[in-house]
């Protein structure tokens, strides 16, 4: 003898639809085959509270199964189709990601939104706009709703009607052993609804792609190759599904001036030897527009690096400004005229050996000048 339904779930041939499903799922927890490995009796009874609360989950199943019991079900109303691709057939990833969906926290059955495709565009700014921020345009090709059908997919005038396959859910439903499946519905692919007579411009798709321009804020100290996020600002999605995003990747530019390191910037300077030597103060200009000196002390070695604070770039993520690094390279002069030859071999011959002998052999003359005739 078949065992009752109700009694199967323990609820009273009254139980509401709420009742029914908090009694399902208490009792698939309990029997589920992964909590029982190896037993037998809790995957038979998990298969048969599957099959009492498909049947009395379902308004019309559960009339019948009230006025004909079980048998009144063989060969039922539900929808039953093969595995496998092509007309009828399962696709495996959207049945196995919706196994029990509709009875643990899943959409209830309802129609599942698709979600617009996110975009990517790439724009490109000069370090000193990334300095000081700027708002830039972004110019993308984004699928939007039909302006003529107002996102229908119907032709002016007329209206989508309801999918007969699915009752408008968008989903159908299907037992497969102990579980309830449920796939995209292949009648409307998941609209809910069918367009008899599409729209001329969106040939029924509700969707047409639109040239746009966004202005995008790109903040102060942005990094080459950063990303920003922009919700809502990719293709649109299907009926009552939210758009996808825009992510626009920011590329900056090379600077002649200036080097970055994270927050700092480096520049270089020349000197010739005798600011080297005698020592000397320097004007730059920093990337705000701002005119800074810096002293250079006598004696100061070619690569020295000196340090101006807070003249780099503003911190994005904290307060403040990174610094500028000043690099001093000193150049030695390629021609000289037959004075200024003889004034330095005189002063070679001044340095010593301190000065001159550590050089080597023909000492700070020789380095300079690769050596006398």
């Amino acid at each position: 003898m078949a065992d009752d339904y109700y009694n199967l779930l323990g609820v009273p041939r009254n139980a509401t639809e709420a009742e029914l499903k908090a009694a399902y799922r208490k009792l698939a927890m309990k029997y589920h085959p992964d909590r029982n490995p190896g037993d037998k009796s809790s995957e038979d009874k998990f298969r048969k509270i599957n099959a009492a609360y498909e049947a009395l989950s379902d308004p019309k199943k559960r009339q019948v199964y009230d006025q004909y019991g079980e048998a009144g079900l063989q060969g039922g109303a539900g929808v039953h189709p093969g595995f496998g691709g092509g007309a009828g057939g399962v696709d495996m990833n959207d049945m196995f990601g919706d196994i029990f969906e509709n009875f643990f926290g899943g959409r209830g059955g309802g129609k599942r939104s698709r979600r617009g495709s996110d975009i990517k565009e790439e724009v490109r700014v000069t370090l000193e706009a990334a300095f000081h921020g700027v708002e830039v345009p972004v110019p993308i090709d984004r699928v939007v709703s039909c302006g003529t059908c107002g996102g229908s997919g119907a032709k002016p005038g007329s209206s989508p009607r309801r999918c007969p396959q699915c009752r408008g859910t968008g989903r159908v439903q299907f037992a497969q052993g102990f579980f309830s499946m449920s796939q995209t519905c292949g009648e409307c692919g998941g609209e809910g609804q069918v367009v008899d007579t599409p729209c001329r411009d969106c040939k029924g798709s509700g969707r047409e792609r639109k040239r746009e321009e966004k202005r995008i804020r790109v903040p102060a100290g942005i990094y080459d190759g950063a990303t920003m996020r922009v919700h809502g600002g990719g293709d649109s999605g299907g009926p009552g599904a939210e758009p996808g995003d825009l992510f626009v990747v920011v590329r900056v530019k090379p600077d002649p001036r200036f080097e970055r390191d994270e927050d700092d910037l480096v520049t270089e300077t020349n000197l010739d030897i005798c600011e080297a030597s005698l020592g000397t103060t320097l004007e730059l200009v920093a990337i705000d527009g701002e005119r800074t000196r810096i002293k250079i002390p006598p004696g100061v070695q070619h690569g020295a690096t000196f340090r101006v604070r807070e003249k780099g770039m503003p911190r994005l993520q904290g307060r403040g400004k990174g610094d500028l690094m000043v690099r001093v390279k000193v150049r030695v002069p390629q021609h000289l005229t037959a004075k200024q030859k003889a004034l330095l071999e005189e002063f070679a011959k001044t340095l010593g050996d301190e000065e001159g002998g550590s050089e080597g052999e023909g000492g700070l003359f020789k380095k300079i000048f690769g050596g006398k005739d």
